[in-house]
């Protein structure tokens, strides 16, 4: 089943989901989050060997988030200081 993007926040929420974690900055421009219930954290980038060494950002974000706020993650590339 493909959800768009109104619908997949509506089915998180009435899940009882408090946050949904996505790659998708755009989602961002593309949803109204005043009267949602879930919170969205937008990661800068879905690439899994990022991802994996940086779960605890991932989980800060989702533990800061109030419902229907919006927090962008953003992961540095090797080399270069925290953004």
């Amino acid at each position: 089943m493909e959800l768009t993007n109104g619908e997949l926040l509506t089915a998180a929420e009435e899940a009882g989901f408090a946050a949904l974690v996505t790659a998708d900055r755009n989602i961002r421009h593309q949803q109204n989050l005043s009267r949602r219930h879930v919170a969205l954290v937008v990661l800068s980038t879905n690439a899994w060997q990022v991802l994996r060494n940086n779960g605890g950002l991932i989980a800060d974000a989702v533990n800061r988030v109030q419902p229907g706020s919006y927090e962008e993650v953003g992961f540095r590339a090797p080399g270069l200081p925290e953004p």
